[in-house]
């Protein structure tokens, strides 16, 4: 074991594939509503759904203003009127927390480090009862060594107000012997730099990078991490 001898995950996208299971939940949700889905309607919820979760890493809106608010904008674009946005995102939720897809090789490092002797816990700003069925139908809440969400802590990542709190309830822990894993930018590579500590970013699309932030790490794989750890 090198420097590094805890690993905080981001969930969505990271560890588990979030688009294929948001993609099972919203042509679920859609066919229980009796509502028209297609692939235009499909990618444009997706960017709507991306620029309010990005509102509520900015503190601009809560979490409940953007898991109703991105199916009330969706509907008001589309004329929709005949249902609930509140009704419709608790049978998404349902539908979300249904299911659930590793992302390639995922299970397999998060089981070799455990086995190693690593500590592991998931920092996540996704719905807390969606995300605890996603951790327990995968398998990951027997493997990681805890989750932080930040529907409970009260702030989101990348606010360092969330990595203090986790930080506050982890006293053994410090802060250089932890790298942050994450595909999201904003949340993730941000949130470790104001929490100061080293990041990861996991970036499997090879994407540019449009944000102005520190990345100590860039990997494409999971398994890239490892040498990163010894």
């Amino acid at each position: 074991m090198g420097k590094y001898k805890v690993i905080l995950w981001d969930l969505d996208q990271t560890l588990l594939n979030f688009d294929l299971a948001m993609d099972h939940a919203l042509r679920a949700v859609f066919a229980q509503y009796n509502l028209e889905i297609n692939e235009e309607i499909a990618a444009r919820y997706e960017a709507i759904n991306r620029s309010y979760w990005l509102r509520l890493e900015t503190g601009e809106l809560s979490k409940e203003q953007v898991t109703v608010g991105r199916f009330r904008t969706l509907f008001e674009e589309r004329g929709i009127t005949h249902v609930v946005p509140e009704e419709v995102n608790i049978d998404y939720q349902r539908e979300l927390g249904s299911v659930f897809f590793y992302m390639d090789g995922a299970k397999e490092l998060v089981t070799l480090l455990k086995e190693k002797g690593y500590r592991q816990y998931v920092l996540t700003n996704g719905v807390n009862s969606t995300q605890a069925n996603k951790m327990k139908l995968s398998g990951l809440d027997r493997i990681m060594d805890g989750v932080f969400v930040s529907e409970v802590i009260g702030y989101p990542k990348p606010m360092k107000e969330f990595y203090d709190a986790c930080f506050a309830a982890l006293p053994d822990i410090k802060r250089d012997e932890c790298i942050m894993v994450g595909d999201s930018l904003t949340s993730d590579m941000r949130g470790a730099e104001n929490a100061g500590i080293t990041s990861c970013w996991f970036n499997p699309e090879k994407r540019e990078k449009d944000v102005d932030v520190r990345t100590d790490y860039e990997i494409c794989r999971l398994e890239e991490l490892i040498p990163i750890l010894e």
